[in-house]
C-alpha cells in the first residue's frame, strides 16, 4: 500500500468514545457514602426518576423497552439492571448491598430488589378500602409510596368527598380520615365561631401531649410518623411562625 493511500484512508473510529463528563459523573455516584448510593436506589425502586437523572441520561439508560417498562410499572431490579439505570454498582459494594436487604423500604428475594410499601394496595378502590379502616385517621405519608399516583388519586378521593384531609400549620404531617356519608351534622355558627377562635401550638406533638394532660388519647402519633419518614429522607425543619391555624379540608 502507498504512503498516499495511507494518507487518504480516514481514520478508524475509536471504539472508546470520549465521554469523560459521563465518567466523571458515574466514578462519583460510586465515590458517594452508602446512604446516598441506597437512596439513588431506593428511589429508582419506587418510580422517582426525575430525581434521579435529567433527561439527557434518562435517554442513555433507557436503551431498551425492558428497562423503560421496569422505570414505568415498578417491578424488580436486578443488580444489573439497577447499574444500568442509576450506576451504582451494588454487586461491586458489598456495604450498600447488605444496606439494602437490610433496609425496611426494600424487598430483595435472592435475586432481584423491589420497593416494599407499608401498605399493599395497587389502585384509587383499594386506597379507598383502606382508609376506611382507619377511622383515627391514616398518615398520608403511609400512603404516598403505595403505588405511583397514590397522591393523585388521594387527591381524586378527597374532590369526591370521600376523604377528609387534615393539615399541621407546616404541612409537614398530614392525615386523612374516612368521610362517612351516613354521619351528617349540622353544627351551629357559635360553635364554629369558638372553634376557630382557638389558638393551637404549632407543633402536633405539643397538641398531642395538651390531650394527654387532660387524660385524652390523641387519634395521631407525630412522633412515631416523623420516624418513619426520617427512613424516607424527609426532614422536618420548623419554619418562621405565621398567624396561621390549623385547619380541615
Amino acid at each position: 500500500m502507498s504512503t498516499a493511500t495511507l494518507r487518504s484512508a480516514p481514520a478508524a473510529a475509536s471504539p472508546f468514545p470520549n465521554d469523560t463528563k459521563r465518567l466523571q459523573h458515574i466514578n462519583s455516584i460510586r465515590n458517594a457514602t452508602v446512604g446516598a448510593q441506597m437512596k439513588r436506589v431506593i428511589d429508582i425502586l419506587f418510580q422517582t426518576m426525575n430525581l434521579l437523572c435529567n433527561m439527557h441520561q434518562i435517554c442513555f439508560c433507557l436503551r431498551n423497552c425492558n428497562m423503560y417498562s421496569l422505570l414505568h410499572t415498578r417491578q424488580a431490579f436486578t443488580p444489573e439492571q439497577i447499574n444500568e439505570a442509576c450506576y451504582v454498582d451494588v454487586n461491586g459494594n458489598r456495604d450498600v448491598l447488605e444496606g439494602l436487604r437490610k433496609n425496611p423500604k426494600v424487598n430483595f428475594d435472592g435475586k432481584r430488589f423491589s420497593y416494599k410499601a407499608k401498605h399493599d394496595v395497587k389502585n384509587k378502590d383499594e386506597l379507598l378500602v383502606l382508609i376506611r379502616e382507619y377511622i383515627q385517621g391514616i398518615a398520608v405519608i403511609d400512603l404516598k409510596d403505595t403505588y405511583p399516583n397514590a397522591m393523585e388519586d388521594l387527591k381524586a378521593l378527597k374532590s369526591a368527598d370521600h376523604i377528609w384531609h387534615l393539615s399541621d400549620f407546616d404541612f409537614n404531617d398530614e392525615t386523612v380520615f374516612p368521610n362517612e356519608p351516613r354521619v351528617n351534622m349540622e353544627v351551629d355558627d357559635d360553635i364554629k365561631r369558638l372553634l376557630r377562635s382557638i389558638e393551637l401550638p404549632r407543633d402536633m406533638l405539643n397538641i398531642e401531649k395538651d390531650l394527654q394532660k387532660i387524660g385524652m388519647k390523641p387519634a395521631t402519633n407525630t412522633a412515631k410518623r416523623r420516624a418513619a419518614a426520617q427512613v424516607q429522607g424527609i426532614s422536618f425543619k420548623p419554619k418562621p411562625r405565621q398567624q396561621k391555624k390549623a385547619y380541615c379540608t
